[in-house]
């Protein structure tokens, strides 16, 4: 599919992704970030939004493949099928991927806890992954067209290991793993990052999107959106 699709794919730190099994956090921006990580070396599961194993064709070939089916907008149930499902993978030796934004919105959506208590629980490493670029591909909100030849960036940054997910606070280690990966997706040199604008995107009401506390004017312009919106609802 990426040759096909022509993704000119820079790939770094590919030496980190080595042992395993991991639980992997990545950045998301589109369809095309499942595509890129499978270049890793490590045999791996997807978690995905539940909605997406309805779609025609897609969601029946990735439930036969045993991916993870979650439900971000109900977190407690989402975090209980993530739990279950990490354990049954990750105890059978295979990774799982996990995107922590939980949405294609943006480099300024926020991490969910999720994937970091799961870690801990499974007492398993993290291996964290930044991607940038994949959102030229099939831009969002989605267009009913491709585009060929971009360029993408995938950095695969040093694994924290299973003592230190397990020594950490898990929001600790999400604040920290956090900001790593979207300094990375930042560096000099990556493919430019999608960056979230509600006047082009909406503000994605009745879905779980939380803007990163790092990003103030944006996350300020989401709560008052927010209020507003509950105020004309009472």
């Amino acid at each position: 599919m990426l040759k096909h699709l022509g993704v000119r794919l820079d790939v770094t730190g590919l030496e980190h992704a080595q042992g395993g099994p991991y639980v992997i956090v990545a950045l998301h921006e589109g369809i095309a970030d499942p595509l890129c990580l499978l270049q890793l070396p490590l045999p791996m599961r997807f978690v995905a939004r539940r909605e997406i194993f309805g779609w025609p064709g897609i969601g029946p070939a990735i439930t036969r493949l045993g991916h993870v089916s979650i439900n971000p907008e109900h977190p407690l149930g989402g975090f209980r099928d993530l739990w279950r499902s990490a354990k049954r993978i990750v105890g059978g030796g295979e990774s799982l991927a996990v995107f922590p934004q939980g949405a294609i919105a943006g480099l300024q959506s926020d991490f969910h806890r999720g994937a970091f208590e799961v870690a801990r629980r499974v007492q398993a490493p993290i291996l964290p992954v930044a991607i940038s670029g994949t959102h030229r591909i099939w831009a969002h909100p989605f267009s009913p067209a491709l585009r060929y030849g971009q360029r993408v960036s995938l950095t695969v940054l040093p694994p924290i290991s299973a003592h230190d997910v397990q020594g950490t606070a898990s929001e600790v280690l999400r604040i920290q793993t956090r900001r790593a990966m979207k300094a990375a997706a930042l560096a000099p040199g990556a493919a430019p990052a999608r960056r979230f604008d509600p006047d082009r995107d909406g503000y994605w009401d009745g879905y779980q999107l939380d803007i990163d506390p790092d990003f103030p004017d944006l996350a300020r312009q989401m709560a008052e959106h927010r209020a507003a919106l509950l105020a004309r609802s009472a």
